[in-house]
């Protein structure tokens, strides 16, 4: 990857956090919805334009992806300032956009699911593209209800939803980067697993979002739960069967982050559906959710995926990764509420993000595009 592209990459992903904490310092007043900037610029734009980037397999980013890229930013901005008609139009020239790398790629359907001897490794990938290229053409959807034609009312079918419409394609496509990391396995029961995982994944997250659409939180805790047992299911075969090699360390983090990430998402829920519960500690409890599934988990992928040809890296795994840990879980949490919190992870994070994209490799070479994936 170009020093260009990480440096433009860098500013998004940066830009994106310092989103997240301006209800601090500006006026109470001032009705901005930052927090689409907080999660279009790090999950759309720096997310989308690296899968993007790793599914072509080109040294550097195509005109497809440079148009994505800036596309997104339009995208992100027309959100913010709620110009809403060029919004849908941005999003489903967006999601064809997506559909179209998916199809030159893996072709139309995605026949590849149901095939048993494709690795579980294509099968995210796939997966990572499709619900983009969906969560995109849903987020014009949700916008022409809400805003023009009111055809179904639902207060929780928002834009503020597609937090996780486009953070799930960054933790598939994470996902895919493990799983081609763990060392190929003829035994019937292994591959088994793998795809139990694969669908459990993608079914019970597809079921999640369904469930929090229509404010379903007992079939919210259900299927919560079963995401992190299935969760704890990867976690393991990663672990017994993964390569060792330097990335090892940003995806073993990574899974900390997203074992983190399913114990607090269903202990907000079970105190939501219990109903006594302070609202302040609840929020806090959620932020602390949102900020390791954004800038814990996908950050530990998607430094993975820049860096892809890179490794190994010069740079103090350990060190990094527990700064980075002390930033997305205390630092960030804070700083929603504490000005020096804020400006201290802003400055952490800078620092954690530095030393991800721009450490120096030891070995530095370029893979051609992988072939077909099959077991």
């Amino acid at each position: 990857m170009s020093a260009r592209l990480k440096w433009v990459l860098y500013t998004l992903m940066s830009l994106a956090l310092a989103f997240g904490f301006p209800p601090l310092f500006v006026a109470p007043d001032l009705t901005l919805h930052f927090e689409r900037l907080h999660i279009f610029l790090f999950n759309l734009c720096a997310g989308g334009t690296i899968l993007i980037y790793h599914t072509e397999q080109r040294p550097n980013l195509s005109p497809k992806g440079i148009a994505f890229c800036i596309l997104a930013v339009i995208y992100a901005l027309l959100a913010f300032f709620e110009c809403y008609g060029p919004a849908v139009a941005a999003a489903w020239v967006l999601a064809a956009l997506v559909e179209n790398v998916r199809e030159r790629r893996f072709g139309f359907f995605p026949k590849d699911f149901f095939d048993p001897r494709v690795r579980v490794t294509h099968k995210f990938h796939q997966a990572s593209l499709l619900c983009l290229a969906i969560g995109l053409f849903m987020s014009g959807l949700v916008i022409l209800n809400n805003t023009f034609f009111h055809w179904v009312d639902l207060p929780a079918l928002e834009l503020r939803s597609f937090f996780l419409g486009f953070s799930f394609p960054l933790s598939l496509i994470t996902m895919s980067v493990m799983f081609s990391l763990v060392r190929d396995q003829f035994s019937c029961s292994v591959r088994v697993l793998k795809n139990i995982a694969f669908w459990v994944v993608n079914l019970g997250v597809i079921l999640f979002f369904v469930f929090i659409i229509f404010q379903r939180f007992g079939w919210q805790l259900f299927a919560s739960s079963l995401l992190t047992v299935c969760v704890i299911l990867i976690f393991t075969l990663y672990m017994r069967l993964g390569i060792r090699e330097q990335q090892k360390n940003f995806l073993t983090s990574g899974m900390c982050f997203l074992l983190f990430t399913a114990v607090t998402g269903t202990l907000y829920i079970g105190l939501h559906l219990h109903g006594d519960y302070d609202r302040h500690s609840s929020m806090l409890l959620l932020r602390l959710h949102a900020f390791a599934s954004l800038y814990g988990w996908n950050l530990s992928g998607l430094a993975v995926l820049i860096r892809y040809f890179d490794f190994p890296i010069r740079l103090h795994s350990s060190r990094l990764i527990a700064v980075h840990w002390l930033t997305v879980t205390v630092l960030a949490p804070l700083g929603t509420h504490y000005r020096p919190f804020a400006v201290l992870a802003l400055a952490c994070y800078l620092w954690v993000l530095y030393q991800m994209l721009f450490s120096r490799p030891s070995i530095g070479l370029y893979s051609q595009p992988f072939g077909p994936e099959t077991a």
